[in-house]
């Protein structure tokens, strides 16, 4: 079966604000909204491969978690580490904006453990959750020990913490240093802008490093997507499908050979109209979403559509926890 890495952190939201009428709730977040996103957008025969620590004191809740999830195989297992999991208490100032305050130590990942743990995937989503998953040398021997697709969102790369646990945004140092270990890179406007005034530079500089995808989530309108099909997204299904599942000729995003006489494409997709009820961890459903639909094959534009689709229907739900089935399209109580 084709199988796809999924790199991030399990957090324990506790959730202030969102709903006055609920007052505080605690609740899987992270990673959890990226796997039930996952779950939900992968073709029937594919496999999640949970590359994800987990503090001991919530071992047995995420087990829980992870048998609602029908891409998830029995014998996976997020990995147990002798330290308390990572919390993330959440004020709510309006619907859009939030403070963040991380408590907790789970270790992130160095290249001896993960190498091993890579060689068979096809594909590989990493999500920055906590910012601090892998080192820049950790992700530039993941770039040059594994030969799929990586496609990352760097969300928390640009949170620092300050001593009483409270993220802030900031820049990115070596920025082209993490863009060229990654064939497609996710950022939302806020961080983009962090980068500097000249959108269109740095998106130049990004080619330079080597991504072929950039994906800019801008919240309510959408996604503004820069595309050099020179740099090349390869489909994982593709490559493990054999000759049935080769791109067509008239799909672009998806061609291996005449990169050369290809343009640069950008536009950008409006998502459908929403009332959104919690837009937590839409973004984190966007990435996971386009991530599994570019692996199994979908253009990029068909695989933005799909993620639109996606985070506008997470958005409309409150939590990870039975997020999965909602976006299957199940009747699920929030």
């Amino acid at each position: 079966m084709p199988k796809i890495g999924v790199l991030g952190s399990l957090v324990w939201d506790v959730i202030h604000g969102r709903d006055p009428a609920q007052g505080v709730v605690e609740e899987w977040g992270g990673i959890a909204y990226s796997l039930a996103a996952m779950d939900a957008a992968l073709p029937e025969d594919w496999e999640i491969v949970p590359l994800i620590k987990v503090g001991h004191d919530r071992a047995r809740q995420a087990a829980e978690f992870a048998r609602t999830l029908d891409h998830f195989p029995a014998h996976a297992r997020f990995i147990e580490v002798p330290v308390a999991n990572n919390v993330v208490e959440l004020r709510y100032q309006s619907a859009e904006r939030r403070c963040e305050r991380m408590a907790g130590g789970v270790p992130g990942w160095n290249w001896a453990e993960l190498g091993p743990m890579v060689q068979d995937l096809d594909a590989l989503y990493v999500n920055f959750i906590s910012g601090f998953e892998m080192c820049r040398w950790t992700a530039k021997n993941l770039r040059q020990g594994f030969h799929g697709p990586i496609y990352a969102d760097l969300h928390s790369l640009f949170l620092g913490m300050r001593g009483d646990g409270v993220r802030t945004l900031q820049p990115l140092a070596d920025i082209g240093e993490w863009f060229s270990c990654f064939d497609t890179v996710q950022l939302n406007e806020e961080e983009m802008r962090t980068l500097g005034d000249d959108p269109m530079a740095l998106s130049a500089e990004m080619l330079r490093a080597g991504v072929s995808l950039l994906n800019v989530t801008l919240g309510a309108k959408g996604v503004a997507y820069i595309h050099a099909p020179t740099n090349t997204v390869r489909s994982a299904k593709c490559e493990v499908r054999g000759a049935e599942s080769q791109p067509s000729e008239r799909d672009p995003a998806l061609r291996t050979s005449d990169f050369g006489h290809s343009t640069i494409r950008s536009a950008r997709i409006a998502p459908p109209p929403v009332e959104a009820t919690d837009t937590t961890g839409c973004g984190d459903v966007f990435g996971a979403t386009c991530a599994a639909r570019l692996a199994a094959g979908d253009s990029v534009e068909e695989a933005l559509q799909r993620a639109n689709q996606a985070a506008a229907r997470s958005a409309t739900h409150r939590g990870a926890t039975s997020l999965a089935a909602y976006l299957k399209g199940g009747l699920v109580t929030a």
